[in-house]
C-alpha cells in the first residue's frame, strides 16, 4: 500500500493554478504510528518513546503559534477511527481541519523556518495521511 506524507512539487503546482481566491480550508487526515519515528530527527527525539499519538500533539503545540501569526487558524482537531461508510479496515487517527486567509499565506506558512524547525514531531507521528484543501460555497437553496 503507497502512503503519503508529504505533497509534490505537482500538486503545490497544480493548488496555486486554482486561483482560489480568499480563505482555504485544508481537511487532514492522518494514520499515526504506534511508536513515533524520530529517526530524521533526533534532535527533537524524547528522552523516552512515545506514541505517534503524542509525537503529533508535540507538532500541534509547536505548530499554533506560527499558523496562527500567519492569518491561520486550527478549526477542528478530533479522534478518528473505521469508517461508518468506506473501505472496511481503513482508519483515520486524527482528523484536522486548519483555516489559512489564503493559499499565499498558507504556503508562506509552510515555509516558515521556525515552524520547519519542529515539523519532525510530524514526521515522527504519521504514518499516512491526506491532506485535501477546501473550498466554502453558498448552501443551496
Amino acid at each position: 500500500m503507497q502512503t503519503y506524507l508529504e505533497p509534490s512539487w505537482e500538486a503545490g503546482r497544480d493548488l496555486v493554478a486554482r486561483g482560489i481566491a480568499g480563505e482555504v480550508v485544508m481537511l487532514n487526515l492522518l494514520r499515526l504510528r504506534s511508536v513515533a519515528d524520530y529517526a530524521a530527527h533526533p534532535d527533537l527525539a524524547p528522552e523516552r518513546p512515545i506514541n505517534g499519538a503524542e509525537a503529533f500533539d508535540r507538532y500541534v503545540a509547536h505548530t499554533r503559534p506560527y499558523l496562527e501569526a500567519s492569518g491561520g487558524s486550527l478549526l477542528f482537531l478530533a479522534e478518528g477511527g473505521p469508517f461508518l461508510i468506506g473501505p472496511q479496515g481503513e482508519r483515520w487517527d486524527r482528523a484536522m481541519l486548519v483555516r489559512q486567509r489564503s493559499v499565499a499565506d498558507f504556503i508562506a506558512f509552510a515555509g516558515n523556518a521556525a515552524y520547519l524547525a519542529g515539523i519532525g514531531h510530524r514526521t515522527a507521528a504519521v504514518e499516512d495521511a491526506r491532506l485535501l484543501p477546501l473550498v466554502s460555497r453558498p448552501l443551496p437553496g
